[in-house]
């Protein structure tokens, strides 16, 4: 297959061009700071047309995951970059898809767990799941996020694509070994004696290991009647206090301190619970169901 993958550059990037170059199929990532690899990359500026769209003609496949990193203080201009950046880019392909004479058959576009609501009485799948935003006594960062989610898949869905199926993967937190990833996060916490629970530590914590996240692509791409939205998380989220206990427990750590950041790990703190609906009636997807077992791996 030929495949495009915007917004390559990042942890869940390099994941996915990994796993599809190493099955010999022709990656091109497209960057707004190109760095040499091993498949091929291409410079866009996620918001203008360019020479960037001749990689997309002829393509099989399109995995969108350009927008501004959440790892930040959510400062006035940081929210303007994390909507905008998704967005801007989302319009823009939809646009260029929509105008080819040869488009990708598939393209996934990235979206997010956190746009269901705050959910400690039941877990949250793409067909009964609510939605969140505006929950009374919720921080102004989790409506944010939420508004976030919202306008992405939006635009993504804003503008038909009759000749390319598309679908939104909601998902959860992905674990890897990669440097700079959010189970990297944790790691380093654990590591400086601050792996104890993130605020109250009731909160469930959604995720999913990367062998999983990329079973679960793979299964998108070869199964024709998945479209639309499809969450991506283990079937076994477990209380954030639960969560870092194995962490610690694996890593050899006993005592930790209580950590109490609000901007950072945001996505830890929303107390939210995904489980993987349609893919795990598939009964075929999830290896790596238990948090215990991802962290000692």
């Amino acid at each position: 297959m030929r495949i495009v993958i915007p917004g390559g550059s990042g942890q869940i990037g390099r994941i996915l061009a990994r796993h599809f170059h190493a099955k010999g199929h022709s990656v091109t990532v497209l960057s707004r700071a190109p760095r040499s690899a091993p498949w091929r990359v291409v410079v866009w500026d996620s918001l203008t047309r360019g020479d960037w769209i001749a990689e997309l003609e002829d393509s099989n496949l399109c995995i969108n995951l350009t927008g501004r990193s959440v790892n930040c203080r959510y400062t006035a201009e940081n929210r303007r970059a994390i909507l905008d950046s998704r967005v801007r880019s989302t319009l823009l392909l939809n646009e260029v898809i929509a105008s080819l004479s040869h488009p990708p058959r598939l393209w996934i576009n990235a979206s997010t767990a956190t746009i269901y609501r705050h959910s400690l009485d039941r877990p949250m799948d793409e067909t009964t799941g609510e939605l969140g935003g505006d929950e009374p006594g919720a921080p102004d960062t989790w409506n944010f996020s939420i508004r976030v989610a919202k306008g992405w898949e939006q635009a993504f869905f804003s503008t038909p694509t009759p000749r390319t199926r598309k679908i939104a993967i909601r998902s959860a937190m992905t674990f890897s070994p990669d440097r700079g990833g959010v189970f990297d996060v944790f790691l380093g916490l654990v590591r400086r004696g601050l792996g104890g629970a993130q605020g109250p530590g009731t909160q469930f914590v959604s995720w999913i290991h990367e062998i999983d996240f990329l079973r679960a692509i793979d299964l998108l791409i070869a199964r024709e009647e998945f479209t639309g939205v499809v969450n991506l998380a283990s079937p076994n989220p477990i209380p954030n206090r639960d969560f870092m206990r194995a962490l610690r427990e694996a890593w050899g750590i006993r005592i930790a301190k209580r950590s109490s950041m609000k901007n950072a790990l945001v996505a830890v703190a929303r107390k939210i619970s995904i489980i993987l609906h349609r893919m795990w009636c598939d009964g075929s997807v999830c290896r790596w169901e238990r948090s215990e077992a991802t962290a000692a791996a």
